[in-house]
């Protein structure tokens, strides 16, 4: 059998056990179920070193109950830092426009979205936004207009797209 399937056959037969013990310690299922998800991914990280362990479902448990440790000690400490600067300023409720600017947004590529989210709605310079993504100037200039057309056509809405003499 090899490293990934002694990793699937742990994740079948411990899942639910690691699930249940961290969900008692976060006191937050979500929170229990991205911990224990999050040791799996460690493990696939090195199947050949998880594969040697003599209790892998223990190792699992130590990782995941270690990352929910740290995930708390973390937001102790944000949750202090906010009380020091006060509450965070109030979001206005999205418009419609938004909303399907931000559908639109998810169904361009990564790069392209990246641009126009650095660019636009971040404001940043166009060097910039080639120094955040590591690209050329010239790529991003590139993804900016592909992306701006492609956002047009994906927010003018199904009837103009539909092919002519289409109902």
């Amino acid at each position: 059998m090899g490293h990934r399937d002694a990793i699937a056959e742990v994740y079948a037969g411990s899942f639910r056990r690691l699930i249940v013990h961290l969900y008692a310690v976060t006191g937050d299922l979500g929170e229990a179920q991205e911990v224990v998800q999050e040791a799996f991914v460690r493990a696939l990280i090195a199947p050949e070193r998880f594969g040697e362990l003599e209790n892998p479902e223990s190792w699992l448990r130590r990782v995941a109950v270690n990352l929910a440790h740290t995930r708390y000690r973390r937001r102790r400490t944000l949750d202090r830092l906010l009380r020091r600067v006060g509450p965070p300023p109030e979001v206005p409720d999205f418009s419609p426009e938004h909303v399907a600017l931000m559908t639109a947004m998810r169904r361009l590529p990564p790069g392209q979205r990246q641009a126009i989210a650095l660019h636009y709605l971040v404001d940043l310079p166009i060097e910039e936004v080639a120094r955040t993504l590591d690209v050329s100037v010239g790529t991003v200039k590139s993804r900016l207009s592909r992306g701006r057309t492609a956002l047009a056509a994906l927010l003018a809405g199904p009837a103009e797209l539909a092919p002519a003499g289409s109902k």
